[in-house]
């Protein structure tokens, strides 16, 4: 399989997915949002995933790809319902403004 037909099936396969790498402060940013949303029930476990390209040997391949689809390649890129919707401050920025609430159709 191709690295974008896997990013693009794993995209669709969940609800959210994070694109990111392990000591990365923006990654970590986006993913501590998401966090709370986990713990309080409101996004569900098998609606959340998180892919640490880290240690991927198709990291680059993964970077350049999301480039083509977003625009960039650094990380994290954050996905809801298939539509990237930025990095870590655009995750904390939507989700202090409500926006991200409504995207991931919770009250």
């Amino acid at each position: 399989m191709s690295v974008a037909a896997a990013v693009e099936e794993k995209i669709a396969s969940k609800k959210v997915v994070v694109y990111s790498k392990s000591g990365c402060p923006y990654c970590q940013k986006a993913k501590q949002v998401f966090t709370r949303y986990l713990k309080s029930g409101k996004l569900k476990r098998e609606d959340y995933e998180e892919v640490d390209i880290t240690r991927d040997p198709q990291c680059v391949a993964i970077q350049t790809y999301m480039m083509k689809k977003t625009g960039g390649r650094t990380v994290p890129r954050v996905f809801v319902k298939g539509k990237f919707i930025g990095g870590g401050d655009d995750v904390v920025s939507k989700n202090n403004s409500g926006q991200l609430k409504k995207l991931l159709d919770i009250e």
